[in-house]
């Protein structure tokens, strides 16, 4: 790539469309939102609508007046802002395969995604309830998972196929072993870090999910949730490409904002599972 035909706005929708395919917690968010990001600090809505209400209908009898439903759009504050700022030496780039640069950005995008993700993840402690597993084994795993899936249908969850489980990469060994047959071959299990289902809801693994030291052994923050219960907005607010005053090279720098919120912590249990040292 040379600095005169990079397009910021083609790069930057290139750089988009990596990052979707890197997501794994960001994947599982509500990303709907209204407003613009301008910088760090900004502030989107993102909205919805009231419950409804059922009455109970009488023949030959008026109904009551239609209800307004409320908006209770909510704001999200973009509170992160990374960037990156890479540089390729001429030398090294005209003895190199013409898609250096393009790879380069590819790296730059999962670096990009893992923060993001690992800060999604770092939003645990806002879940609704937790089911602590003190002493996490293929025997007992999936016991967890199915106790946090029933906790979910309790606040009126009613379709698995919406509900996540999101666990760290031993949890997922110990499901594995558990159920050897949990990965499969089809589409599904196509997505980024999407391992098969438990009880018709998708299981995620992903080396960002938060793990703590703690006396009796590394406690695992995974959780299960729903789509919606967390709120995650993004911009690329800045990607320039320039030439390096004091180097014979090509350099690229971009800006990532972003912010998430738990909107929805009903709809969110925290599975602390414990493995011991």
């Amino acid at each position: 790539m040379a600095i005169s035909n990079f397009i910021p706005t083609v790069w930057s929708e290139a750089l988009l469309q990596s990052l979707g395919k890197k997501y794994v917690a960001v994947a599982n968010c509500n990303r709907e939102f209204e407003g613009e990001i301008k910088e760090k600090g900004s502030s989107v809505k993102v909205c919805g609508v009231g419950d409804v209400t059922v009455s109970n209908y009488t023949k030959n009898t008026n109904m009551s007046a239609p209800e307004t439903l409320s908006d209770n759009a909510r704001e999200l504050v973009i509170d992160r802002a990374k960037y990156f700022n890479f540089q390729i030496d001429d030398i090294d780039r005209a003895q190199s395969l013409p898609r250096l640069m393009e790879a380069a950005m590819t790296n730059a995008a999962a670096a990009l995604a893992n923060e993001a993700d690992q800060y999604v993840y770092g939003l645990y402690t806002a879940a609704g309830s937790t089911i602590a597993n003190t002493d996490a084994a293929p025997e007992n795993v999936i016991d967890t998972l199915l106790s946090a899936r029933t906790r979910l249908y309790k606040q009126n969850v009613s379709n698995a196929d919406d509900i996540v489980f999101e666990v760290s990469p031993e949890i997922g060994e110990m499901l594995l072993k558990a159920k050897a047959d949990l990965a499969t071959d089809n589409s599904e299990s196509l997505e980024a870090g999407c391992i098969g289902k438990i009880a018709g809801c998708r299981v995620y693994v992903s080396n960002n999910i938060a793990v703590t030291g703690e006396d009796d052994g590394d406690a695992h923050h995974c959780l299960a949730r729903t789509r919606r219960a967390i709120a995650f907005a993004e911009q690329l607010s800045e990607i320039d490409a320039y030439r390096p005053e004091l180097r014979f090279a090509d350099a690229v720098k971009g800006l990532h904002l972003y912010g998430a919120r738990v909107f929805y912590p009903q709809e969110m249990v925290h599975m602390n599972f414990t493995i011991a040292d």
